[in-house]
């Protein structure tokens, strides 16, 4: 037994590339689990020498699963580093688009990421844990609305932001353009469908997955359950928000361990890198790095939809919080610290950026046209922070007189959660695998299950410098044999 290796390469249902590395002692038992991340991060590095006023376009192009997030939170950087304010038109469109964003993206995971490990079970065939199981298993109708909720959203998105994917829509001090009275009303619309969507698809969660004993034990085995401090940002009275707020931190017991402004983030958050992996490994600065294992005394924290609700006193739309006591009341009070429950707490956040689009999208000031500031001041150094669904977003820019960027730091969602996702990872492994299992493709996905909880997106999280991936690509005839492999090692 000794040395050997388990590998799950790659993993699976998620935005991105990686594996994770498994490796047993002579008795047959875990000794050690990696999650690696492969590819080279690189966007510090090569914005620097770039007007800062390319970076809300620029680091869109990050991701093109979430660009409104990085579009959003470089915006606000630019506010910052400009010393403008947006009017309130401004800050209520942006807030708009954000919203319906949050929406169609948590539409995206729990349907085609998370919900077949659910729908169709954990150890169903791996030909049928897909969206394609999902449609055959609940019908057309169910998959129709999915469909329907993800064009909307991306239709409206393009209709205020400029495109479906990587808007170019919001500059220092506002947004480039407002919107019509014609095109409100067909956004409110739209968001009252959206709120229906959210309602149903929580109902549909509470009969497939709360409806089955087996899944609730899952849920709440020790498994997957990690007590780690919790961050999200919240509003003035301590309500969940995605958009604007102070970022507060509570610890494992859900008491209050931090809250501080977006632009002290330094003051409270640090990074470290370990070498078997090109993501980095942030921290609670004053707690310090301890290694992956959670607890009061570890400086690990999580940032994730279930965290969110976790670091807040409640939500500030009254469907939303209603479902939150309800799950609450469910779980044993707060906090909760089931990693697979985030998906429950992923759904809420739906009602919630729904509902709130429909808030927004009925404000007064919604079609107001006075939607910019013009920027007067001196550029020099500005931080702009937004909840991206999968965790705290924070840019930071440093520029000089010119406004050409002279650094850049970046901690995006999944980042913040690159250690909690290594302990779930390792966790999880160790409670499936002893000596004399039988390791099944069923066990490994029930690995997998502890990181895409978290809904990682390491195309996101890190980037291959030279641009190019090792690819190998295999054809195989209708009988299963192979007709030709190609590979592309990587090298440009």
């Amino acid at each position: 037994m000794k040395g050997q290796r388990i590998s799950i390469d790659p993993i699976t249902r998620l935005e991105g590339h990686g594996k994770i590395d498994i490796f047993l002692n002579e008795q047959g038992d875990v000794a050690e689990t990696f999650l690696q991340i492969p590819e080279l991060r690189g966007f510090e590095r090569f914005c620097v020498g770039r007007l800062a006023e390319d970076m809300p376009n620029l680091t869109s192009r990050i991701c093109g699963v979430c660009p409104e997030a990085h579009h959003m939170a470089s915006a606000k950087a630019l506010d910052a580093l400009l010393h403008v304010e947006p009017p309130p038109t401004a800050r209520k469109l942006r807030e708009l688009l954000y919203s319906i964003f949050f929406a169609t993206d948590h539409t995206t995971h729990f349907y085609a990421l998370a919900g077949p490990d659910f729908v169709m079970g954990p150890d169903a065939p791996k030909e049928q844990r897909n969206i394609l199981g999902i449609i055959q298993k609940v019908g057309m109708e169910v998959a129709g609305k999915v469909l329907k909720m993800r064009r909307d959203g991306h239709d409206l998105i393009e209709m205020i932001g400029g495109r479906k994917v990587h808007p170019n829509w919001a500059v220092p001090g506002g947004v480039s353009r407002g919107i019509t009275e014609e095109q409100r009303c067909i956004i409110e619309e739209r968001g009252r469908e959206a709120v229906e969507f959210a309602r149903f698809s929580l109902e549909l969660f509470h009969q497939v997955v709360l409806g089955n004993r087996d899944y609730v034990k899952l849920i709440t085995s020790e498994t997957y359950t990690h007590r780690t401090y919790n961050m999200g940002m919240v509003d003035s009275r301590n309500r969940v928000n995605f958009y604007d707020g102070l970022i507060r931190v509570v610890g494992p017991d859900g008491r209050e361990h931090a809250k501080y402004h977006p632009r002290d983030y330094r003051d409270y958050v640090a990074e470290r890198v370990e070498p078997w992996s090109y993501l980095k490994f942030p921290y609670l600065k004053k707690i310090g790095w301890k290694g992956l294992v959670d607890g009061e005394d570890s400086g690990l924290y999580k940032a994730t939809p279930l965290s969110r609700l976790n670091a807040a006193d409640g939500i500030a739309t009254p469907l939303a919080q209603r479902e939150y006591e309800r799950m609450y009341d469910a779980l044993g009070g707060k906090p909760v610290n089931h990693t697979l429950a985030t998906h429950w707490a992923r759904l809420i956040e739906l009602l919630y950026a729904a509902e709130r689009w429909v808030e927004l999208a009925t404000d007064p000031d919604i079609t107001g046209k006075d939607y910019r500031v013009l920027p007067q001041a001196t550029p020099d150094e500005g931080v702009g922070c937004v909840e991206a669904p999968r965790g705290t977003l924070t840019h930071h820019y440093w520029t000089d007189e010119r406004g050409v960027l002279t650094r850049v730091n970046l901690i995006v969602g999944t980042t913040n959660n690159y250690a909690p996702i290594s302990l779930s990872i390792k966790k999880a492994a160790r409670d499936l695998i002893r000596r004399g299992t039988v390791v099944t493709e069923g066990l490994l996905n029930r690995i997998e299950m502890a990181f895409r909880a978290y809904d990682p997106c390491l195309g996101c999280a890190t980037h291959y410098l030279p641009g190019r991936m090792p690819l190998s690509v295999t054809v195989r005839g209708p009988d299963g044999r192979v007709l030709q492999t190609i590979k592309r090692d990587g090298v440009s």
